[in-house]
């Protein structure tokens, strides 16, 4: 079995509540109310996308990550 690393960015809004997605992988993403289960729930939530990738025969995203940065924009 093959171990994959992926980035996954995660965010709060502002009751609290975590989102999680992984931008190599379009769709896998998750949501939940703490770290732990949001930690829990993306590991998941990766290996549902990798089976569905792996069951159409798609290539499995090898990139690598450069980092994240927060810009900031006045509108």
């Amino acid at each position: 079995m093959k171990s994959y690393q992926f980035p996954v960015v995660i965010t709060q809004d502002e009751d609290g509540m975590f989102f999680a997605q992984v931008p190599f992988l379009p769709g896998c993403h998750t949501q939940a109310k703490t770290l732990s289960t949001l930690y829990k729930r993306m590991s998941e939530a990766i290996e549902l996308c990798l089976e569905v990738q792996k069951s159409k025969q798609e290539k499995i995203p090898q990139n690598s990550f450069v980092g994240i940065q927060q810009i900031e924009v006045s509108v």
